[in-house]
């Protein structure tokens, strides 16, 4: 690592100064590299794009596709690669997706009926409404009492001209006494039933404005009520099976084939049509080079103390030596490796002036102001 190179010279600059002091032999002064301030952190890094992944296959088969070379740009979905037993994978996701529309389909219709039966519901309990509230119900009621105390007479008299009739109805039937008194009854009783007929005529006035009204609400309450159940889906639990089983031939259909699983640019292709894979095969890379970050090898917790986020960092990569980069701290990881007695932390450096020439993999030296 570079900042153990640096202390190494340091060492041996030092060591030779010593030695040339102690021989009392005059000695040119070495030319030294750029002291480090104390207040700096000089640290190694590995530049990567904001967005990197290396794509396997979850299934053993063979190469029978490839989509896209190096270089072409992919959108997140995108198929890269795909095995020849992709074929009957793929069959069942068009069935599954397609029970899964036609239910989504139907359920849309269905409610879309529920809410026309709904509306048509409240226009009738509308009309109905209107109706009972124009209705004069005092005045009807006050005429169903008139009819009611006709009847009541009516019956009255019926009951009279009973009692007349009864005091002759041993007679002759040509008695003349007799047949009077038997008109007088039958007029009787045709009398009370007009007067029933009345009664029950000016009561209907009322009552069947009333139950139309009683209906239109009922009527509409029910309309309400299958529209509401129509809103988490009458279908449900089938609409659930269908999704569950559309995730499962996704799912199944992943093993198959590589896909992007975001916008970038495919990096690199490893395989080729006939090639046998397995799940250890690495069949492609993905990136996105849109913004470019440093992520540091050897920050000890020495060093991380000093750092936070929002702070600049000069950043030289190895490879072009006379490039300066400016970044800032995005990130700093509250995890922690070991290695070799070090407790190291990665710290996230966004680079803010990227090169053309910069390439994903590259070594770079940060220094943290």
């Amino acid at each position: 690592m570079k900042k153990n190179i640096l202390r190494f010279v340091t060492l041996i600059v030092t060591l030779a100064l010593f030695l040339s002091a102690c021989g009392n032999q005059p000695t040119a002064v070495p030319t030294q590299e750029a002291v480090v301030s104390p207040d700096q952190v000089v640290a190694e890094g590995r530049l990567e794009p904001i967005h990197g992944a290396n794509l396997f296959f979850q299934a053993r088969g063979v190469v029978e596709e490839v989509l896209m070379k190096e270089g072409d740009a992919a959108k997140a979905g995108d198929v890269l690669v795909r095995l020849t037993n992709a074929g009957g994978a793929e069959a069942q996701v068009v069935i599954a997706q397609n029970a899964y529309d036609t239910l989504l389909r139907n359920e849309s219709g269905d409610r879309a009926k529920y809410w026309e039966a709904y509306m048509e519901a409240q226009a009738t309990r509308a009309k109905t409404e209107k109706k009972w509230d124009d209705l004069n119900v005092d005045d009807i009621e006050d005429t169903i009492d008139d009819r009611k105390a006709t009847v009541e007479d009516r019956r009255e008299d019926l009951k009279d001209a009973q009692e007349d009739f009864d005091k002759y109805k041993d007679l002759d039937e040509d008695n003349t006494k007799r047949k009077d008194a038997e008109d007088d009854l039958e007029r009787a009783q045709e009398d009370l039933n007009e007067a029933l007929r009345n009664l029950e005529k000016e009561t209907r006035k009322r009552d069947e404005v009333r139950a139309d009204y009683d209906d239109a609400l009922a009527a509409e309450a029910e309309a309400k009520h299958q529209y509401e159940i129509s809103l988490d889906g009458p279908n449900a639990e089938q609409l659930a099976l269908a999704k569950a089983n559309l995730d499962a031939a996704k799912d199944t259909l992943s093993n198959y084939v590589i896909t992007a699983p975001f916008d970038g640019v495919v990096a690199e292709v490893n395989v080729k049509v006939g090639d046998q894979v397995t799940p250890e095969t690495r069949a492609a890379s993905v990136a996105d080079f849109s913004q470019w970050i440093v992520e540091t090898t050897d920050i000890t917790e020495l060093e991380v103390v000093k750092l936070s986020e929002g702070q600049p960092v000069s950043l030289v990569p190895d490879a072009l030596p006379d490039l300066t980069l400016n970044g800032t701290i995005s990130g700093i990881s509250q995890a922690f490796t070991q290695q070799g007695g070090d407790i190291l932390y990665v710290v996230r450096v966004t680079v803010k002036n990227p090169d053309p020439r910069l390439k994903w993999g590259m070594t770079v030296e940060a220094t943290f102001q």
